[in-house]
């Protein structure tokens, strides 16, 4: 009963063997999952997708390192998109300072009106940060984001950060890098995020969890995220899949 909050099984990778990617997944005990459309080429895909799949739905939003190709009629598309029951979330949004493919100011100017968008809708947001904390919790706080909360996706702040999202109405996601022999920082905050909040996810074809990284990650291998934050805290995969499906079922308001 496994729930991957963030993939991306519409990506290249996943071409030649998406139909067997998904069934592995199912048979990996995974029950839904949010694939994320970030920008003008993925999120029909990704539409597509969760249409084709009764347990597979959609987040639609515009990522930070596409923001400079974002247009005006793009906001009105992703209003009249939102309106899909399939789709639960404006995502992924954010700031990306580590690949700058974007100038920060119009990244900033994008991501702000993305969360005014979820607030006029109602929708909660999945939050992309890459080497941008303090802006992000910034932003978040200036635009009133806790009025739809939503989730820090494959979280990788300070535990001070994830208390500053915990108040804003976050959930906090962990992925595969939780999972690496080194990553202390991670299996330290993993502990300590109150259950009711907590939330796990893959981000394939990416950050491929342990044992299989540096291969092609899929959304099967959530259960190894699982199996390490349950260790972590002392307690069964089954009691953490579940504690972490209920949540991703209430934020999504999915029943």
């Amino acid at each position: 009963m496994l729930f991957d909050t963030h993939a991306h099984l519409n990506a290249e990778q996943f071409q030649e063997d998406q139909e067997e990617v998904i069934r592995r997944a199912k048979e990996n005990g995974v029950s839904r999952i949010v694939n994320i459309g970030f920008n003008r080429e993925t999120i029909p895909t990704s539409l597509a997708l969760a249409k084709q799949y009764d347990f597979i739905y959609t987040a639609v939003g515009w990522h930070p390192q596409d923001a400079k190709d974002m247009r005006e009629e793009d906001y009105d598309w992703l209003r009249e998109l939102s309106k899909h029951e399939k789709v639960v979330a404006i995502g992924e949004i954010g700031l990306d300072y580590y690949w700058d493919t974007s100038p920060r100011e119009i990244q900033q100017v994008v991501f702000r009106r993305q969360i005014q968008l979820a607030r006029e809708l109602k929708m909660p947001i999945i939050i992309h940060n890459r080497d941008a904390h303090q802006d992000v919790v910034d932003i978040l706080k200036e635009e009133k984001a806790a009025e739809v909360g939503g989730i820090m996706h494959c979280f990788s702040g300070s535990l001070e950060m994830a208390k500053q999202c915990l108040d804003m109405n976050f959930y906090i996601s962990f992925g595969g890098p939780v999972t690496f022999k080194n990553a202390k920082k991670p299996k330290e905050i993993a502990q300590e995020i109150p259950l009711d909040r907590l939330l796990i996810e893959t981000d394939c074809p990416y950050l491929t969890p342990e044992p299989y990284r540096g291969k092609r990650n899929e959304s099967g291998y959530v259960r190894y995220v699982a199996e390490t934050i349950a260790a972590l805290r002392g307690m069964s995969v089954e009691e953490l899949a579940q504690h972490t499906t209920n949540n991703a079922k209430r934020l999504f308001n999915i029943q």
